[in-house]
């Protein structure tokens, strides 16, 4: 094969690998500089600005978004969410009595939907174990919302939940006991501890039965939790006690240095923070009674005397 052939030969696989790859060259001006623009559906020249290809089909995904609807994501419905029954994917009929336009709807109307609404909320749920799993989701959203904690914890406490329900864990055991046991779990997982004795308030089940609950299905679906770090209910604690950052730190080298000691091993960690709050306190000068910090910590004003007797006489302090 010849020089020439060869040559030849390599221009026409560029040009067939061009072709392929849709490049192509400028017709007004030969320029190789062609930009497509998505928006439009065009193929302009950035040279001289000539288009040209217009109404292209975009063989792209359609969920791409411009940068006005990746803000907004108008286009989409509302995520999924464990927190439902149905997981959100139902049609809701709207409690307003009023059309598209905003304008109020005649009475026989608002008859025809209260019946629709009716009977929406009635088919739902299929049978006795979605009726369940609905009032126990609901449990867990009305609890997490007294409790104030965020919307993931929701979600990981909907998924304990539904977990504890595929294994059969509920046989013999109320709903509310186990709702409540899985939103506990799921506070401690996502490192927002809530004690028990504040889990109790808002649960209708007792402190007792939530602890037993909490224990079984930690067990039987190896959620692996470890111990509270009493640390993390300093931040909280002072907040509600109106003390300073100065004391927050104090009560925080106090539970390092102790539990370096080995005291924190078997102990209460709201009550081992509480009696490091209130050490903490009398140490910046900034004094809170036993009863107000036990109060707050929702343990006995014997427990943070007997604490903080061992964390002081452990730092060294005489008090």
């Amino acid at each position: 094969m010849t020089r020439s052939t060869r040559q030849r030969e390599r221009t026409r696989e560029t040009d067939e690998t061009e072709e392929q790859e849709g490049v192509r060259a400028c017709p007004e001006c030969e320029s190789d500089n062609l930009v497509k623009d998505s928006d439009r559906g065009e193929l302009i020249c950035e040279d001289c600005g000539l288009v040209v290809e217009e109404e292209q089909i975009d063989p792209g995904p359609e969920w791409a978004f411009n940068h006005q609807e990746r803000q907004e994501k108008s286009r989409v419905g509302a995520p999924t969410t464990q927190t439902m029954h149905d997981k959100g994917l139902t049609t809701t009929i709207d409690w307003k009595d009023k059309d598209a336009y905003g304008r109020s709807i005649s009475s026989k109307k608002r008859s025809q939907m209260h019946r629709l609404r009716k009977w929406q909320e009635r088919i739902r749920t299929k049978d006795a174990g979605e009726r369940n799993l609905q009032f126990a989701l609901s449990e867990i959203d009305r609890m997490a919302s007294a409790l104030g904690v965020p919307r993931s914890v929701r979600e990981v406490a909907s998924v304990i939940y539904r977990r504890a329900l595929k294994e059969d864990l509920i046989r013999g055991r109320s709903i509310e006991g186990v709702a409540t046991s899985a939103l506990y779990a799921a506070c401690r997982k996502e490192g927002i501890p809530r004690s028990l004795e504040e889990i109790s308030e808002v649960s209708r089940v007792e402190r007792k039965e939530i602890g037993r609950t909490y224990r079984y299905i930690s067990q039987e679906l190896g959620l692996e939790m470890r111990p509270v770090d009493p640390k993390k209910y300093v931040p909280r604690f002072c907040s509600e006690l109106e003390l300073s950052e100065e004391v927050q730190t104090k009560a925080n080298e106090i539970i390092e240095k102790t539990a370096e000691e080995g005291l924190l091993s078997g102990k209460s960690p709201t009550g081992y923070a509480a009696a490091a709050i209130y050490a903490a306190s009398l140490l910046c000068n900034e004094k809170k009674t036993q009863r107000e910090v036990a109060d707050v910590a929702q343990v006995t004003e014997v427990t943070i005397r007997n604490r903080y007797q061992e964390q002081i006489e452990a730092m060294g302090i005489h008090g």
